[in-house]
């Protein structure tokens, strides 16, 4: 695995892992996308993959039906994993320091953000 694609996988499970911890959000919302857009994998293969980053809550029976596809890069998966760990303990401690009103408007805005961006993004690709 090449350095430039590790530490990106590194960023997306630490994101997604700060993320998780603060708003309780994290494989549909920004591992996918993150593992699409940024590092450029196909949408199936994003899916499956996050599928493994989130193995335990998800369910093996789903992952091991992506990986029956080649749909699951256990390598990144691994990686990501390992990140969000991290994330979301920092993710957590960040979430406890912040008066509730605040941690609200700093969700709200971006599930906003995240939304103009998929929008945007698929109008693109509609044209």
């Amino acid at each position: 695995m090449h350095l430039p694609l590790l530490a990106l996988l590194l960023l997306i499970g630490l994101f997604s892992g700060i993320a998780a911890g603060l708003f309780g959000i994290g494989g549909g919302v920004l591992i996918v996308p993150a593992l699409i857009y940024l590092a450029g994998f196909s949408t199936h293969a994003a899916i499956g993959t996050s599928l493994a980053v989130l193995l335990p809550p998800v369910g093996l029976a789903a992952v091991l039906e992506y990986y029956r596809h080649g749909q699951v890069n256990l390598k990144a998966a691994v990686i990501v994993a390992a990140a969000l760990f991290v994330g979301g303990w920092l993710g957590a401690i960040l979430a406890n320091r912040l008066p509730a009103p605040y941690l609200k408007l700093t969700f709200g805005i971006f599930v906003m953000g995240m939304g103009i961006y998929l929008v945007f993004g698929a109008v693109r690709q509609l044209s």
